[in-house]
């Protein structure tokens, strides 16, 4: 699996490179947006969040600052090292199994858009073993133009340019995307693979897991609060 995803998804810049592409330096330096308040918003006060693919806590600091118990998932070993303060996992996040629930699963980072179909439903549906009764599911999707607006380039505050370049078919409903990340002083690329969803494919997706939209977060759809099929209200 490791070989064909280091084949699938590339990185390149200073530091180690996980083997999904993602650098490990690169995402200790991006800032965190809007994204904290948003989940604050849409949650209770001091819940206990399971974090999906944490990477290196860019969002488990701020959550964690907010008053939430964060416990931090990801398969990188080297990612989960710069979290702090947090419990930590590591491991994929389809095979997780804590034998425990969570009042917010968080599923950031367009990971629901994972090419592998398998890896995608074995994805969701650890939020759904993982969620408790009467607890959410937050998921980040990709925008509606996220793989057609191209190439796009975003010049952030903080000094750093980031270009998604390309977008290309590269099997039946996967893209493979590629997009630059430059620095004053370092550059890094990512190449990586995603599977676009429409909103009615998004929304399947969850009922294969038994999980349903509970409402919108965002004016764009972008944020998503998702709740077991038998929640209602």
């Amino acid at each position: 699996m490791e070989l064909k995803r280091r084949a699938e998804h590339q990185g390149t810049g200073p530091g180690p490179i996980t083997p999904d592409g993602c650098a490990v330096e690169l995402y200790s330096r991006l800032p965190v947006g809007a994204e904290p308040d948003v989940i604050a918003a849409a949650v209770p006060a001091g819940a206990r969040i399971l974090e999906l693919g944490s990477g290196v806590g860019r969002m488990t600091g701020p959550l964690l600052e907010r008053g939430f118990t964060v416990t931090a998932v990801d398969e990188s070993a080297e990612m989960l090292e710069r979290v702090r303060d947090a419990r930590t996992i590591c491991g994929p996040i389809e095979d997780l199994d804590l034998g425990e629930t969570f009042d917010v699963v968080l599923l950031a980072s367009f990971l629901v858009h994972n090419a592998d179909l398998e890896v995608r439903r074995g994805m969701l549906r650890a939020c759904a073993r993982h969620v408790a009764a009467g607890g959410c599911v937050l998921i980040q999707r990709e925008g509606a133009d996220y793989h057609t607006d191209l190439p796009r380039e975003r010049v952030d505050p903080s000094g750093f340019t980031l270009r998604i370049v390309s977008s290309r078919p590269v099997a039946p409903g996967v893209n493979s995307v590629h997009a630059e990340y430059q620095f004053p002083d370092a550059t890094w690329t990512q190449t990586f693979r995603a599977r676009p969803l429409t909103k009615e494919q998004f929304e399947e997706a969850l009922g294969e897991a038994g999980l349903r939209v509970d409402r919108y977060l965002t004016e764009d759809g972008t944020w998503v609060r998702a709740v077991p099929e038998a929640a209602r209200g």
